[in-house]
């Protein structure tokens, strides 16, 4: 995390871009709808920032409202100590290892003769439960585990059917 120049970043004597005033101004736009500003100090805080010249005056502008101004960032971090959980999105749920296991052994009936099309039915059954009541990811995984390990049995099923026909008929 890169600080700002008023956070200590640059000496204060720097001469200040506009886009520095900009942060700075942002950073009072949001004291003042928090109710920590007067409608009086907030005008005339935004004059002095539009009219600041370098980093010094910008800090002295935002240095006793909360958080000082927050960096521009291209993404959000999972912890930012400038931004409040409220503003960063909620995180991802963990996917279902189950699920991930019933894929995978789905697509390994095509290797193993469809012997793991057993487990990829039965962990497939029991990632969707889980699924359910915990609201993790893989519902896709864990179907596409189930449709490709009851497509081994139906494989399967044909192939005993078959080889039954043939061995009744030549008897």
């Amino acid at each position: 995390m890169s600080l700002q120049p008023w956070q200590g970043g640059q000496p204060a004597g720097m001469r200040a871009g506009h886009m520095d005033r900009e942060r700075a101004v942002d950073v009072l736009k949001a004291a003042y709808a928090e109710g920590r500003l007067s409608p009086q100090e907030y005008e005339q805080r935004i004059g002095l920032a539009y009219g600041a010249t370098t980093y010094g005056d910008l800090a002295r502008l935002v240095a006793d409202v909360p958080q000082g101004p927050v960096p521009m960032m291209t993404g959000f971090p999972q912890q930012h100590p400038l931004v409040p959980p409220t503003f960063l999105p909620a995180p991802k749920p963990p996917t279902n290892g189950m699920a991930v296991g019933a894929l995978v052994c789905g697509v390994a009936t095509f290797v193993t003769w469809g012997v793991a099309g057993v487990p990829a039915v039965v962990l497939g059954h029991m990632a969707k439960a889980q699924i359910r009541r915990t609201g993790e990811e893989g519902e896709g995984m864990a179907t596409a585990g189930l449709v490709l390990g009851y497509l081994s049995f139906a494989f399967w099923a044909v192939v005993l059917f078959f080889v039954t026909a043939v061995a009744v008929g030549s008897s």
